[in-house]
């Protein structure tokens, strides 16, 4: 991705400006950190592209058996949005594309029972998930 010759004449002038309100040497640094991303045309973390998250686990009864067709929701604590995936014959689901800057909540249900609700925060570094969901289903 390029960026147009407005924007890096702008940018520069801004760098510039930082850095010779912070001395010689920051001068120094603050060029080359520039030079390099104004060369690349993005910085190596655009590159790569958002980090994506995903969660994944069954549904089971208090005797650990998998619940086929039960409602597991994925809440976006930012958006409030809500996700739903039923599971499949062994209680298994999964939720991908998940953003790394976002908590969420993830609970299941099943003939008007729910489990208890479980929490994805956005401050853990990991990039995947394994949450088991469990609902007393009486069996």
């Amino acid at each position: 991705m390029q960026c147009p010759p407005s924007f890096i004449l702008v940018l520069m002038m801004r760098v510039s400006s930082f850095c010779r309100l912070a001395g010689n040497l920051a001068i120094l640094g603050c060029s080359l950190v520039f030079t390099v991303d104004a060369v690349s045309g993005s910085s190596a973390a655009a590159q790569r592209g958002p980090v994506q998250r995903t969660v994944q686990g069954k549904v089971t009864d208090k005797g650990e058996a998998g619940l086929n067709g039960a409602v597991v929701y994925l809440k976006d604590d930012h958006t409030l949005s809500v996700k739903s995936f039923i599971s499949e014959s062994d209680g298994g689901y999964r939720f991908g594309q998940l953003s790394a800057n976002t908590d969420y909540e993830l609970w299941a249900e099943m003939n008007g029972k729910k489990s208890p609700t479980k929490t994805i925060s956005s401050f853990d570094s990991k990039n995947s998930f394994q949450m088991n969901l469990k609902i007393d289903t009486g069996k």
